[in-house]
């Protein structure tokens, strides 16, 4: 037809077609958390670590909402989900390795640019595999340090150092050795738990809520020296499972067999 319509569908169901758009919640969080990343990176180049490392802090909360308010809201989507892997590879990926950079890794010459790159690079090769691998993966591990973590070591060290006011200088080696472990522990095999089948609907003992306040207040006491040390010990986690596994005889891998739920995945060497 001279109009482009199909002949062979009625006109009225033609009409009635919903046309193609996107959510705006989740998305809007996800573009907040975007926002965060982009603002670490403007702090870090003006000097502000303080700021900047607040602010990549600040896009990982925002980056654990969006996914859980899609899901609450039943607005996911494959637009969404690209959207939140680059939002995740400038917060994540790119802003972490130039504040380590321009805070201490400049000072080492070539070296210093090589571990900024090898970071971004890997959490460009963690996030892909990530998408790829969605599927077949047991949903209670991650395959690799998942780059939320990495990004939050690296920006709590800068965050603890500054706080207790290191300079970068001279912390170069440090850094250096950080980033590099950060970067390449995300594209190893190693599991890392995910935390993905505690659900926030089920009823907890009471004692758990008084849990929670404790870890609140003592995280106040010193949030830069709490934080980063609940974020290394959540970094070398994934390395003592996989050790503990080899030595029992049990499997490492956290390529699931099935795609049943979490709890009744199997998996395999």
């Amino acid at each position: 037809m001279l109009d482009g319509s199909d002949p062979n569908v009625p006109q009225n169901e033609v009409l009635r077609r919903p046309r193609k758009g996107i959510y705006m919640l989740p998305n809007m969080i996800t573009l907040a958390a975007l926002f965060g990343g982009f603002y670490a990176i403007v702090m870090a180049i003006n000097g502000r670590y303080d700021q900047a490392t607040l602010a990549i802090f600040l896009a990982m909360v925002l980056d654990s909402l969006d996914g859980r308010v899609a899901r609450m809201t039943n607005t996911q989507s494959a637009f969404g989900e690209q959207m939140d892997s680059l939002s995740d590879m400038v917060s994540f990926g790119a802003a972490p390795a130039l504040i380590a950079y321009t805070w201490a890794l400049d000072g080492l010459g070539r070296w210093g640019w090589i571990a900024a790159f090898v970071y971004c690079a890997c959490a460009a090769l963690r996030l892909a595999r990530f998408n790829v691998n969605t599927g077949v993966v047991d949903k209670r591990y991650f395959q690799g340090l998942p780059s939320p973590a990495a990004a939050a070591l690296v920006a709590g060290f800068i965050w603890l150092a500054t706080e207790y006011g290191f300079k970068g200088v001279e912390l170069m080696w440090p850094m250096f050795g950080l980033t590099l472990y950060a970067g390449l522990t995300m594209v190893t095999n190693v599991p890392f738990y995910s935390f993905k089948d505690l659900s926030l609907k089920k009823s907890v003992p009471f004692a758990a809520i008084v849990l929670v306040a404790l870890g609140i207040a003592v995280i106040n006491i010193d949030p830069p020296a709490v934080l980063f040390a609940l974020f290394v010990l959540y970094g070398v986690s994934g390395y003592a499972v996989y050790f503990w596994r080899k030595a029992k005889g049990r499997q490492t891998s956290v390529i699931s067999t099935s795609t049943d739920e979490p709890d009744e995945r199997g998996l395999h060497e």
